[in-house]
């Protein structure tokens, strides 16, 4: 057994993943950052962006219930999930605001990214391609959220996160970055947390 996998086995929260069967651990992610910061309601109309496996829209379809709607959106195909709608489409091509909004039944409550690039291994270069991929979340939010609606979007540590920071504050009037107990140790990812959009 690989020393990567042996570490997996002993992760708490990928085992507690498959123990509730919730397709990824980054489940944990959302329902801690819910509990701090309750951007999720029942009832809520929820864009998840950058949605495989599936985690984050499981949570999400738990939380809104019977009376709320979550649509999901990536690149790669994702398995159905019920009560959920799922769309295979590039969050950085114009189009897919427009795919959204055909299906959205009105204004979307909350706006989630969960998006990370393809690893390249150059620190420099994966920090600007997932800001680059955060930007584009947060044009989608601003195109889609009712006023007063909610953000969040994982975020790469580095010299271009002060200025996406400044950026979303300019839209919403509570802004703070949380690192849910569920990331990894090593990890540099941290999420930001956005409320009451102004529209």
């Amino acid at each position: 057994m690989s020393q990567w996998w042996r570490k997996r086995k002993e992760d708490y929260y990928y085992r507690e993943a498959k123990k509730k069967k919730y397709r990824s651990r980054a489940a944990f992610k959302l329902l801690q950052i819910q509990r701090k910061y309750n951007v999720l309601r029942k009832g809520d109309v929820v864009v998840d962006l950058g949605c495989w496996p599936g985690g984050w829209l499981q949570v999400s379809r738990q939380i809104v219930g019977e009376t709320g709607f979550v649509v999901g959106v990536d690149l790669k195909e994702t398995e159905p999930i019920e009560g959920v709608k799922v769309l295979k489409a590039d969050i950085t091509k114009a189009s897919t605001i427009e795919r959204l909004k055909e299906v959205l039944p009105r204004e979307a409550d909350a706006v989630l990214c969960d998006c990370s690039p393809s690893i390249s291994g150059s620190w420099g270069l994966d920090q600007a391609r997932q800001i680059d991929l955060a930007i584009h979340s947060f044009k989608i939010a601003c195109e889609l959220l009712r006023r007063k609606g909610n953000y969040v979007t994982k975020v790469f540590q580095g010299r271009d996160a002060p200025n996406f920071l400044s950026l979303v504050k300019g839209k919403f009037g509570f802004v703070k970055l949380y690192r849910p107990p569920a990331t990894r140790k090593k990890s540099s990812e941290i999420y930001l947390i956005a409320k009451y959009f102004s529209g």
